[in-house]
């Protein structure tokens, strides 16, 4: 399935660490209506795109309704069904509308909890290749930890939504 060339340019948004979430330089990407969920299984598109494109410990479920990041890799979300608002980047940062089609692919590190969900909302979570995600709330051990890990979390070779050519690879630069 081709993807429109507006779909293949995420939203870019920047976070700074705000002393209990360290977030991260590189941006959060935004793809809207990236993914054709409009078939009996919206996940398996889903995780058929993210699984064809090299990331995996794929996962359905929706997004915790607390603050929490990925300290040892990057992960992406893609909405399956329904639609929240979602807080990314700590108690400052920005809520954004995920719907389904929509991918959101944060870098290890930036902070995000669900402040709104429809009672169908569904996505599916996928990971590059790598080190097993854990889960990590904002307090200040965390934190300390999280500052000597996210350097270290290597760059995707892949794009989830876009492959080996997607824009992942040009706005993800150290």
């Amino acid at each position: 399935m081709s993807v429109a060339r507006d779909q293949l340019m995420p939203h870019a948004h920047h976070f700074e660490d705000d002393g209990l979430i360290p977030n991260s330089p590189l941006p959060l990407l935004i793809y809207k209506r990236a993914i054709d969920v409009a078939q009996a299984d919206p996940a398996q598109a889903i995780e058929q795109r993210f699984g064809g494109n090299g990331w995996g410990q794929m996962w359905r479920n929706g997004i915790f309704d607390y603050a929490h990041y990925h300290a040892t890799v990057h992960e992406a979300l893609g909405v399956a069904r329904g639609h929240a608002l979602v807080l990314f980047g700590g108690e400052q940062g920005e809520a954004i509308e995920l719907k389904p089609g929509d991918v959101a692919v944060l870098p290890a590190g930036t902070g995000h909890k669900r402040l709104f969900a429809t009672h169908d909302f569904q996505v599916v979570g996928a990971y590059p290749p790598g080190p097993e995600m854990q889960i990590m709330r904002p307090t200040p051990f965390n934190y300390r930890r999280a500052l000597e890990t996210i350097p270290q979390v290597p760059l995707p070779d892949t794009d989830p939504v876009a492959g080996r050519d997607g824009p992942l690879l040009r706005l993800w630069t150290r």
